[in-house]
């Protein structure tokens, strides 16, 4: 169609990463007191190369009780932790559970799921630790990402009159659970199902916050709800006696009040074979490395289901064709076909070969987001009406290009004829890096216990347990799973507490410090506005 190759090639690399340490020591039976004593002694260097049969050449009597000592002297630093080895062929690193944020060597117990039998009703493992070990008043020194905030922000409309159980009740005729945490055990109460497994995931995720910081979090109770849209309008509760009811979502817009929340799909989303944000996160940066940002297709790539929202379907308009060249390719994505065929084509890590990725909107704030940004691709992002709770930290011309909404086509094909001319100007890496450090993993979870504790400070009830309620947690939502979903779950299982403190919170935004922050974001579109406006002109 355009003589563009479409077959690439990708070299397949180990899944494996992890080093291994190898150590031989070889021994002669012979009983002739005359033989000298066999014996290897290889350097700590030498112990991370993989062993060819080495021979291992005699060493004189006199010098084997130093050998020895040398050796008795080794394991003895291992074993106070001096040197970090492990001569069961595993560097210790490996021991570190999922949802650890230590990045030294550990020795202490982990708590995998605890599964009773077939025959026997599932409980709660009660010996997982019911604190950090760390004293509540230490602070971190590291000082979290600048979009946490937006948590003030979020939660300034109730910063006045406190938060009552009345102002709760008042969010329960959209939620689809109310979530209950007294003395760090988590109850549901749940009021209707959610789209596919939303509600299930985003419990799970609230689970293994409770497990990375147990004891930490204060009693609390809330309302989410996990449909795509906000609902709770701004307009509907003006006036000093406002009282507006808190609901926690997944993305709002400036419209609203709802209160966003890290989405369901940073623990796994099992309908479309996602795995959990950690994984998806070292999947990507793989695949980033695989081709340079010049040696990509130099196009704009996009995928998805375009029937979701009007706004997806006039993308569409924009794929090029012989008559019309916007510098694009897009392809629908039909999920049905996908999971019929094991979605061997949505790997996600498989997906940074492009110059350019572009991010639409779908009904509301779309889960693709963070994904593409991920990669090191120019993300074209076209105007979103809808927020998530971290792409408000991110600049336009720093982390991505603002496309117009209005005139797509126009505004792609200019976006790819500027970076491809300007190609050590184009915006990628920067992006990457923004979701590869700020937006890992354990800043969400991060982000989540700054959120609930600031929010429980609102409160002006005492939390408790309501009648009917159930008890949450990883066992009882876990054991009983199957298939991909259990997978998930078992991937994302945060291990053992957390031996550090989460990041300092930083302050909220003053007045006027916030309406610079968004007048930089709004120059910076205009400035791309007024670029595009004068390239088409010379074009006529």
């Amino acid at each position: 169609m355009l003589g563009i190759k479409k077959k690439y090639y990708v070299k397949q690399e180990l899944d494996d990463d992890r080093p291994s340490i190898h150590g031989r020591i070889k021994r002669n039976n012979n009983n002739d007191q005359n033989h000298q004593t066999g014996f290897c002694l290889m350097s700590m260097l030498e112990l991370q190369k993989p062993i060819i049969d080495t021979p291992c050449w005699p060493v004189k009597k006199a010098a084997a009780s130093t050998i020895i000592a040398v050796f008795l002297i080794t394991v003895l630093m291992v074993s106070v932790g001096w040197l970090d080895i492990s001569f069961s062929g595993v560097s210790s690193y490996q021991n570190m559970g999922v949802g650890s944020k230590s990045t030294t060597a550990r020795h202490k117990p982990e708590f995998p799921l605890e599964c009773s039998t077939e025959n026997q009703t599932q409980t709660c493992r009660r010996d997982y630790p019911t604190t950090t070990g760390i004293p509540p008043m230490n602070t971190s020194k590291v000082e979290c990402p600048s979009f946490f905030r937006w948590i003030h922000e979020d939660l300034r409309h109730w910063k006045q009159t406190g938060i009552s159980r009345d102002m709760i009740e008042g969010a329960r005729k959209t939620a689809h659970f109310r979530l209950v945490i007294v003395k760090g055990k988590a109850y549901v109460e749940k009021y209707r199902n959610s789209i596919q497994t939303r509600d299930k995931f985003t419990l799970w995720g609230i689970l293994q916050l409770l497990r990375m910081y147990p004891g930490r979090l204060p009693d609390l109770e809330l309302m989410f709800d996990c449909d795509d849209r906000p609902v709770v309008r701004s307009r509907d509760f003006q006036g000093p006696n406002a009282r507006p009811p808190p609901l926690f979502r997944y993305c709002a817009d400036e419209w609203s009040l709802d209160i966003v929340f890290p989405d369901w799909s940073f623990w796994g989303w099992a309908e479309t074979n996602i795995r959990p944000w950690r994984n998806v996160l070292k999947e990507i940066k793989k695949g980033n490395e695989r081709r340079k940002w010049k040696e990509r297709v130099p196009y704009a790539y996009w995928r998805g289901n375009p029937s979701v929202a009007p706004t997806r379907k006039d993308l569409m308009k924009c794929n090029a064709t012989d008559k019309n060249n916007w510098n694009t390719l897009l392809y629908v994505q039909d999920w049905d076909r996908e999971s019929k065929q094991g979605f061997k084509q949505s790997n996600l890590e498989d997906q940074c070969t492009h110059r350019y990725k572009i991010y639409t909107e779908g009904w509301a704030w779309s889960v693709s987001e963070k994904y593409i940004l991920a990669c090191d691709s120019m993300t074209l992002y076209v105007r979103s009406r809808f927020y998530d709770f971290f792409i408000r930290g991110m600049q336009p011309l720093q982390h991505y290009w603002p496309i117009s909404e209005n005139t797509k086509c126009k505004s792609l094909k200019f976006a790819v004829e500027w970076g491809n001319i300007h190609p050590k100007k184009a915006i990628g890496e920067a992006a990457g890096k923004f979701l590869h450090e700020d937006l890992k993993m354990d800043n969400v979870y991060d982000y989540m216990f700054h959120l609930l504790n600031e929010y429980a400070k609102l409160l002006k009830f005492e939390p408790t347990v309501p009648p009917g309620s159930v008890e949450l947690c990883s066992e009882t939502m876990a054991c009983p799973r199957t298939g991909t979903w259990k997978k998930l779950m078992v991937e994302s299982l945060v291990m053992f507490p957390s031996d550090v403190t989460p990041c300092g919170m930083p302050p909220p935004y003053e007045p006027q410090e916030l309406r610079d922050f968004l007048e930089t974001k709004a120059n910076s579109t205009r400035q791309v506005e007024m670029w595009e406006s004068q390239y088409w002109l010379s074009q006529y």
